[in-house]
């Protein structure tokens, strides 16, 4: 059953399929061997039918003579490896002398005597055996599902898969670990089986979930645990169309049409916050910033060269999109590997933020006393917003808004313009194509304007690329970001850290020089951050257990 499909692409196989009456399905075959049998072919292959729910009846789409990117479904459901099978025909073995293909038509795997022809199989007569459970697979592409399906391209930084029992998947790409523009958006194919449809799909959801790819590309993983997860789905109750109708209503980047609900027994609950999720992704945007300014610090003194002292800059600026809501933080670096984060121009309320770089390319973070690992799956550009993971969780944040300049959100190549130098264009109306792996792909304007090209027809395009300039007709009516204002909704916020009386003096005033040492290292210190230093100082060099602390900690491990 490949009925979940976008634009008549594949997405969601399963078998075997349920939607069909028995005996429906069972004049389906009859009819599929009658038309290999009536042009002559013998080998592997599939017949596509079209099934009517309402009229019970089928209607023939196509045969496609090879074997199918989706026969692990038949091979689960059947316990027959199909291309084993076509080799040993291949060979000159007999279809019914395969051991699977007797088992499977409840015959022993092997037969003492073969020469009397008794152990020949009608296949026209004999019934098979019932199907082993279900099986589901879905397709893995490099398509940013929230804005249509479009292809993306780009370098892939780590794919973690693990197969068990019941799900098991395989990916595919180029020998540098990128997705070019010119191949097919397939890259990877996960099946999940179970006893039953309902157990195929959970094991379907915790194997989405547990996949993990990072890198320049958008894909559907996201997408498609939350599309599982619908009623309709859970129940079968889908048709060809079904996708199509939530891709046009994209509410929340997955439509809820026509009174659609997630299942109460899978939907996943989202725990972060919009808040913490731009505190998190500023966290990190300053981290790397500061980081990647210090090594080219770092390089240009090693070449003999005065660097710019902007490179040492240890407050920085970051703005953020996350729902039509506007983050504007200031991230102010107070050591190494912690910072204080506020609102900009209002920095007598922040949070402490730490945060440290993983073997794994992850980020831990620890806000508010709350410690979170982060992934950037995506950085973002001027076209596409930063994607980033939190304990499984995906946060998308917006580009800036800026209709006055037309960029492609894809990698390809400009193949047509389709209105000249000059001219006025509506919104929504599409200015040129692009050629996108082997698709040709439509670019809209979303204001009306005059527009301006600024690249050729032919040219190789890269995602954040410009095409076309827009001079827009009322550039006053045009939609911005809603700048955030208040509290941040998040742990910490405005709490001070102070000194706990629990804490054993000598780790108290360890700490404090550490803070100190920062300061004198260049790290901007806060004023209470800096009291709170001295007063603990001041606490510690006159508690009496102090010098008793220092010499047992160097003894316990002696001790043992």
């Amino acid at each position: 059953d490949c009925s979940v499909q976008r634009r008549h692409q594949k997405i969601i196989e399963e078998g075997p399929p349920i939607a069909a009456p028995p005996l429906i399905w069972d004049e389906m075959e009859k009819a599929a061997v009658a038309l290999a049998k009536a042009v002559g072919y013998t080998n592997a292959g599939t017949v596509e039918y079209l099934y009517s729910t309402t009229e019970q009846k089928f209607y023939f789409l196509e045969l496609n003579p090879r074997l199918q990117v989706e026969h692990p479904v038949t091979e689960m459901i059947t316990g027959i490896n199909l291309p084993a099978a076509q080799l040993q025909v291949a060979m000159g073995i007999k279809l019914y002398h395969i051991p699977e293909v007797r088992e499977l038509y409840g015959k022993n795997r092997f037969e003492n005597n073969s020469s009397d022809g008794s152990t020949r199989i009608d296949f026209d007569i004999t019934p098979r055996i019932p199907a082993r459970g279900h099986c589901m697979a879905v397709r893995i592409t490099a398509e940013n599902a929230e804005a249509g399906f479009k292809p993306t391209s780009g370098g892939i930084q780590e794919l973690n898969f693990r197969s068990t029992p019941s799900v098991w998947g395989y990916f595919s790409m180029d020998s540098s670990g990128s997705i070019h523009e010119y191949a097919d958006s397939q890259f990877g194919h996960l099946f999940a089986n179970g006893k039953d449809r309902e157990d195929a799909r959970r094991n379907m959801v915790l194997a989405l979930k547990e996949l993990s790819i990072r890198g320049d590309i958008s894909t559907n993983v996201d997408y498609i645990s939350k599309l599982i997860e619908f009623d309709d789905f859970v129940s079968n109750n889908i048709d060809t169309g079904w996708l199509d109708v939530l891709i046009k209503e994209n509410v929340d980047g997955i439509g809820l049409a026509g009174g659609m609900k997630r299942s109460a027994s899978s939907a996943k609950i989202n725990s972060l916050g919009d808040d913490a999720s731009a505190v998190i992704g500023a966290l990190v945007v300053a981290f790397d910033q500061c980081s990647s300014d210090e090594k080219l610090f770092l390089d240009a003194l090693q070449k003999g060269q005065l660097p710019s002292q902007t490179l040492l800059s240890v407050v920085r600026e970051v703005e953020l999109i996350l729902d039509g809501i506007k983050y504007q933080l200031c991230c102010t670096r107070n050591g190494p590997n912690r910072f204080s984060i506020a609102l900009s121009g209002i920095q007598q309320n922040y949070v402490e933020a730490y945060i440290r770089r993983l073997s794994d390319g992850g980020y831990l973070t620890d806000i508010g006393g709350k410690s979170r690992v982060a992934y950037l799956t995506n950085a973002g550009d001027a076209a596409i917003g930063m994607r980033m993971t939190v304990g499984g969780q995906t946060t998308s944040f917006s580009p800036d808004y800026n209709p006055n300049l037309v960029r492609t959100d894809v990698a390809g190549r400009l193949v047509k313009k389709l209105v000249s130098d000059g001219a006025h264009v509506e919104k929504g109306q599409a200015c040129c194509e692009i050629e996108v792996m082997k698709m040709f792909m439509p670019l809209k304007v979303t204001e009306a304007g005059v527009l301006t090209w600024k690249n050729n027809e032919g040219a190789a395009l890269a995602p954040g690329d410009l095409i076309a300039s827009l001079e827009l007709d009322n550039p006053e009516n045009v939609a911005t970001a809603t700048i955030f204002e208040g509290d941040l909704c998040i742990d910490g916020w405005n709490v001070a850290s102070s000194a706990s009386t629990k804490t054993r003096p000598h780790l108290l005033l360890r700490k404090s020089f550490v803070l100190l040492n920062d300061g004198m290292s260049g790290f901007i210190l806060n004023k209470n951050a800096l009291q709170q230093a001295m007063d603990d100082i001041s606490l510690t060099v006159t508690d009496p257990s102090l010098p008793i602390y220092e010499v047992s900690e160097p003894l316990s491990v002696l001790s043992g």
